[in-house]
C-alpha cells in the first residue's frame, strides 16, 4: 500500500487527487479487480465513462473493497450521442456505480463536435440538486470553453484531454488556468515514448523508471494525470511517484520533447 500522501487540487466540489486510476478498454472482471486493487493500494480517484460499458464493474468494486464513499473521488462521462438525455444516463450511472452523487461529472465529448451550452445547462441543474458535486467536460477546445462560459457565466472545473511530454503546451495550460479550470490528462504513457533519454536520465537520477517521471512530471505541471492500468504491479508502480522530486533542468529536458 502507498502511504505518501497524493497531493489534490481543488474544484468548487470539493479536492481531486492528482493522481487516479484511468479505466478506459478495461471491461468485466479485469475492470473491477483493477480498481479494488488500485483502492486497496491507495488510490482515492477511479475515472470510467458511461462509454467505456465498465461502470457496474468499477461500482463492485467500490462496494466491496469497503472504503467510505466519500474518500473516494468518482468520475464518469456523459456520451456526446446521450446529449439530449443526460439526466436520464446520470441516474443509470449512479445506479451502475451504486452511489448517489459523482464526484465529478464530463460531456465527454462535444456533442456534433459543437461546444453544447444547453447540455452544460443541465450539468449545472444537477450540480445544484447536488446529484454531482463538481462539473467538466473532456476533449473541449479553448474556444469551446469559452462558448460554455459566454452562455452561462460558468467554467467548467476541469477539462479532461489527452496530455504528456509530447502534447506538452504552457501557452494551453496558462489558457485554462486563466479561466479556473483544471487540467486532467489521459493518455500520459501512451503518447510518450519511454525511451527518450530525457526520461531515461532522470530516471535513472532518482532509480525509478522511465514511466514514474513522466507521471511525475504531470503532477509538477499541476495536471491531474490518470493512467491505465489492469496489471498491479503497474498499478503500485504508477502511484508509487511521491518520494522524489524533478529537478527544474529534468523538468525543462521533458518539456521540450516532442
Amino acid at each position: 500500500m502507498i502511504t505518501a500522501p497524493i497531493p489534490t487540487l481543488t474544484l468548487p466540489g470539493g479536492e481531486i487527487p492528482m493522481v487516479g486510476l484511468g479505466t478506459w478498454q478495461s471491461e468485466g472482471g479485469e475492470a473491477e479487480r483493477a480498481v479494488s486493487a488500485a483502492l486497496q493500494l491507495g488510490y482515492r480517484h477511479i475515472d470510467t465513462a458511461t462509454g467505456y460499458g465498465n461502470e457496474d464493474e468499477v461500482g463492485r468494486a467500490l462496494a466491496t473493497v469497503g472504503i467510505d464513499r466519500d474518500d473516494v473521488f468518482v468520475t464518469t462521462k456523459l456520451p456526446p450521442d446521450h446529449a439530449g438525455r443526460a439526466r436520464r444516463t446520470l441516474t443509470e450511472s449512479l445506479a451502475a456505480l451504486g452511489t448517489d452523487h459523482l464526484d465529478l461529472w464530463l460531456i465527454h465529448w462535444p456533442p456534433n463536435r459543437q461546444a453544447s451550452p444547453e447540455t452544460w445547462q443541465v450539468f449545472r441543474e444537477v450540480r445544484d440538486e447536488g446529484l454531482v458535486r463538481s462539473i467538466g467536460v473532456s476533449n473541449y477546445s479553448i474556444a469551446q470553453l469559452d462558448e460554455l462560459i459566454a452562455a452561462t457565466g460558468e467554467a467548467p472545473a476541469v477539462n479532461q484531454i489527452p496530455y504528456s511530454p509530447r502534447d506538452h503546451d504552457p501557452d494551453l495550460l496558462a489558457a485554462h488556468r486563466e479561466r479556473g479550470i483544471v487540467v486532467e490528462g489521459y493518455s500520459p504513457l501512451k503518447r510518450t515514448s519511454l525511451e527518450a533519454p530525457a526520461l531515461v536520465a532522470a530516471a535513472q537520477a532518482h532509480d525509478v523508471s522511465p514511466a514514474q517521471v513522466v507521471l511525475r512530471w504531470h503532477v509538477q505541471h499541476d495536471v491531474v494525470v490518470i493512467p491505465k492500468s489492469t496489471r498491479q504491479e503497474r498499478i503500485a508502480a504508477n502511484l508509487d511517484i511521491l518520494g522524489f522530486e524533478l529537478t527544474a533542468d529534468e523538468m525543462s529536458a521533458i518539456d521540450a520533447l516532442r
